[in-house]
């Protein structure tokens, strides 16, 4: 049988078999609920804690599912493993992981690479390995051609199958994709991001972190350093072997935690290297199509980036479930006194921004022959 292949839209397929490594925490319950209802994938195997490992998945979420919607059908019943005493079994299991796991940053590195060895591509929502230089940190629409290092990985790794490819921080979902066909089209010297981003980004809903009411934190550990130099790797290219990042444009960060649910805005303010018109930018972001796009992946938008017209848009509550959660919105742009222009994005955090990306993330690299169902 043919391997699930996509492309231009079209479909041999044959269901890949998908763990999730971390099914417990807040990511991983996005996870569950995203395969659950894929037309690609089959959820096979959660992994997570010692302290989950042995339980059916639902008595291991009780008490703290956070999700809106129930626990799938699917996956009440699986017995969860331990992510690291059972690495082997489940990577004979599944023909890749999800990985969004709560361990020291080194612990994750080793358990990420660690599974690749074991020939099971990792895709993983962890910041860990995002700066390792053959890694690849993917937005589908923006740097599809990344993808190529893994290439380069396997070598360094050993491995024929295995690898490991990361989804970017939720914090420059919402504000990179709006720059990127800008700097592309106009040039771009220097940014200025202010985001103002929701609870479930730390795990959190306001009924486990009550303090968040009516409340609004100016510092989010680490965001401020990931949101300065994660772009610069995004617009980097491939030199020898090695993702090198991009020298510009300059990037300036300030991350504050504030009482929305879910849902990161961001207050952005740019310079060009030749400054466009209004409407220009406008027609860009207007025809702006990736490669999620061309290739009609399940979880991708049909429009990526909508701009709103009307001043007050857009808003959290209103637009950050536009396109099923995986669409940029935009609105207030205008000249600007300091930058050129300035204008305000929102993503939604949990799904582009996290499970959602990092499913649209492993379509690509399955459509793009990456990762074949051999299960």
């Amino acid at each position: 049988m043919k391997q699930p292949y996509l492309k231009e839209g079209i479909v041999c397929m044959k269901k890949y078999k998908v763990g999730v490594v971390g099914g417990t925490g807040m990511v991983g319950q996005r996870y569950i609920l995203l395969i659950a209802e894929h037309p690609w994938f089959d959820l096979t195997v959660i992994a997570a804690s010692p302290r989950s490992a042995g339980k059916p998945y639902k008595e291991a979420v009780k008490g703290r599912w956070a999700m809106a919607e129930p626990v799938p059908e699917c996956a009440k019943k699986i017995k969860v493993l331990d992510a690291q005493a059972d690495m082997e079994k489940i990577a004979a299991q599944v023909d890749f992981v999800f990985c969004a796991v709560d361990m020291k940053k080194d612990e994750i590195v080793a358990m990420e690479e660690d599974y690749a060895k074991l020939e099971c591509p990792v895709v993983s929502n962890n910041s860990a390995n995002r700066w390792t230089p053959d890694v690849p940190m993917v937005i589908p629409e923006l740097n599809p051609e990344h993808i190529r290092i893994i290439d380069a990985q396997r070598k360094r790794l050993g491995t024929k199958r295995g690898f490991i490819a990361a989804k970017s921080n939720c914090s420059i979902q919402s504000y990179v994709p709006a720059l990127t066909p800008l700097r592309e089209e106009f040039g771009l010297n220097a940014v200025l991001a202010c985001t103002y981003q929701a609870i479930s980004g730390a795990g959190k809903t306001f009924e486990r972190w009550p303090e968040m009411a009516d409340n609004c934190i100016p510092y989010i550990k680490g965001e401020e350093e990931k949101s300065e130099q994660e772009p610069l790797k995004i617009w980097g290219k491939i030199e020898n072997d090695l993702i090198v990042k991009a020298q510009k444009p300059d990037v300036t960060a300030q991350c504050l935690r504030v009482a929305c649910s879910d849902g990161h805005m961001a207050a952005v303010f740019a310079r060009f290297d030749n400054k466009p018109a209004r409407e220009e930018i406008l027609d860009c972001w207007a025809s702006f199509k990736g490669r999620a796009q061309e290739l009609s992946l399940p979880s991708a938008p049909k429009q990526f980036i909508h701009y709103f017209e009307e001043p007050d848009r857009p808003q959290t509550r209103l637009d950050r479930m536009l396109e099923n959660g995986m669409a940029i919105s935009i609105g207030r742009l205008r000249e600007d006194t300091q930058y050129d222009y300035k204008f305000v994005c929102l993503s939604h955090n949990t799904l582009r921004g996290a499970a959602g990306g990092a499913v649209e993330l492993a379509e690509l690299l399955c459509a793009e022959g990456y990762i074949e169902a051999i299960h």
